[in-house]
């Protein structure tokens, strides 16, 4: 574990394999630390030869956290930490993996510090400043769930882990059972690790300073799509959105597979990206 300082914020980070080998940077979505990124695919990856990062974005985890309601932060600021982290580690450039919202943030990141890029693989993503027809979104589901914010009383840890595990069953793809007792263990690392669990909620007001629109089609690198068939949050029309929007990106498409990382289908993530980023190493 590191801290790595980012201007004023502080941002915890976790480094796996040897650091002199190709860096990939994994960057998490929306309201998710480090964790999010599960630990054997990590230790995967860097067995594959890479040098591996995760780290909690503000707001998370151990990383500068404010109190709920007072961030003003952008997505643009999200992506200046992945630029700090780079930095810090000494990485001149890297791939960069990012999950949800974090595919957002590392197209961003390619068009405003391309030489720092090497090649992106996006997950469960939806293409930057998309400017077509309406792409599948958010189901109404998951927004009524989160009206609950409203009431959830965060001193009490038990509803706290129910109200975060039924997000991890709404994300949850048809492949395997839902596992509640995995997702509720997995929460209980989470909490244990921040101090204000509610804060990560600030993600939900952040915006963005520029005017991204259409730009992910101007993405010049080598970019794979990796996109659950059934994922209930962003459906894959997002993910094949990317792909045919960026020329010669590639896209695997899995079956059963939600907005998640499930544990049967690790291996064949990991296998997927170390190949797309082996390719890519100059």
């Amino acid at each position: 574990m590191r801290m790595v300082s980012a201007g004023d914020v502080r941002i915890a980070t976790q480094s796996f394999g040897t650091a002199s080998d190709p860096a990939i940077l994994l960057i998490m979505g929306a309201t998710a630390s480090m964790l999010g990124w599960p630990e054997t695919l990590c230790e995967d990856l860097a067995g594959r030869g890479f040098f591996v990062l995760r780290f909690d974005h503000r707001d998370t985890g151990q990383s500068t956290t404010l109190p709920p309601g007072q961030a003003s932060y952008t997505v643009e600021d999200l992506a200046a930490d992945v630029i700090a982290i780079l930095d810090a580690y000494g990485v001149e450039n890297a791939t960069l993996m990012g999950m949800s919202l974090g595919g957002y943030i590392a197209q961003m990141v390619a068009l405003q510090h391309p030489q720092r890029v090497r090649s992106l693989v996006l997950v469960a993503a939806e293409p930057l400043g998309w400017d077509g027809p309406a792409l599948p979104n958010i189901p109404q589901e998951f927004f009524d769930h989160l009206s609950g914010l409203q009431t959830l009383d965060w001193s009490d840890r038990d509803a706290v882990i129910s109200f975060l595990a039924r997000i991890d069953e709404l994300c949850a793809g048809p492949g395997q059972p839902f596992d509640a007792v995995q997702a509720r263990a997995r929460i209980e690392r989470v909490l244990a690790r921040t101090d204000s669990p509610a804060s990560m909620f600030n993600h939900a007001s952040m915006t963005v300073r520029e005017d991204w629109t259409g730009r992910f089609r101007e993405i010049a690198h080598p970019v794979l799509v990796i996109h659950g068939e059934d994922d209930p949050l962003l459906p894959v029309g997002n993910g094949r959105a990317i792909a045919e929007g960026i020329d010669g990106a590639e896209i695997l498409v899995i079956a059963g597979m939600g907005h998640e990382f499930p544990d049967p289908m690790l291996a064949r993530i990991a296998e997927r990206a170390a190949t797309h980023a082996q390719l890519r190493q100059r």
